[in-house]
């Protein structure tokens, strides 16, 4: 039986007179790439950043790596990585004193950080690079290393926040090898994206409509029950349901 390492019930946040996330139930398995998907104001952001412990719910429960949204907040920041689209990066620091901050914030030893570094930018092939600022750097290598830098600590979950936007559909592609590779490590992805080619990626998906999730299936069995041929058409057939705005 597969390992839970994400699991909410009855997940619900208001701001107000306003529903963000209403009652969301799923699970996600260890080692999964889990897509996360919704239009602009379906919810999927604020349900996001409940479940990395940035925000309190208002009702229901969740665990993130077996730990309660509600009372363990702390030990769930020290078991997650976090990317977002705008890269959680130091703009004006270089590349090697970004890994050593982060690799500190993680709790990793000098010893460890020294070592993991020199890896890092071998694996990354940035050994040139690593005195150059981050804020010099093409947009494409600013992803890949933010998210060598959210998964330098080698986290049980790691969660990206729509991490391609702005890149080309070959920098996307060499994105999801990074990912699939963190996935064959047992890292479990939790990831939004506007891209629903990128949706075929995911081994399961979830898509939000006014704060509820409206389908959650594979891809494969997704575009089957709604009988179109693309994860993109599934998504537009789900998007007209939506009755508030952006």
């Amino acid at each position: 039986m597969a390992e839970e390492i994400i699991k909410a019930e009855g997940l619900t946040k208001r701001f107000g007179s306003f529903t963000a996330v209403d009652h969301i139930s799923f699970t996600v398995e260890k080692g999964e790439i889990f897509g996360f998907l919704g239009a602009n104001g379906a919810g999927k952001t604020t349900a996001m950043k409940i479940l990395c412990g940035l925000s309190n719910p208002t009702e229901g429960n969740a665990w993130v790596a077996g730990y309660d949204v509600w009372r363990q907040v702390g030990k769930i920041k020290q078991c997650i990585g976090y990317m977002s689209q705008k890269f959680s990066l130091y703009e004006d620091l270089k590349v090697w004193e970004n890994i050593r901050l982060y690799g500190g914030i993680y709790g990793l030893s000098g010893k460890q950080i020294a070592q993991k570094t020199d890896e890092l930018l071998s694996r990354l092939h940035f050994e040139d690079q690593r005195n150059r600022l981050v804020k010099t750097l093409p947009l494409g290598w600013k992803q890949k290393l933010a998210f060598s830098v959210a998964i330098f600590h080698e986290p049980k979950i790691v969660f990206l926040d729509e991490p391609t936007g702005g890149v080309d559909p070959a920098t996307r592609r060499e994105f999801w090898e990074m990912i699939y590779d963190a996935a064959e490590k047992g890292i479990t992805v939790f990831v939004t994206t506007h891209y629903m080619d990128e949706a075929e990626y995911c081994n399961r998906v979830s898509i939000m409509v006014d704060g509820k999730i409206e389908a959650l299936d594979s891809p494969h069995a997704l575009k089957s029950g709604f009988g179109v041929d693309s994860m993109n058409a599934v998504f537009q057939k789900l998007a007209r349901r939506a009755t508030r705005e952006e």
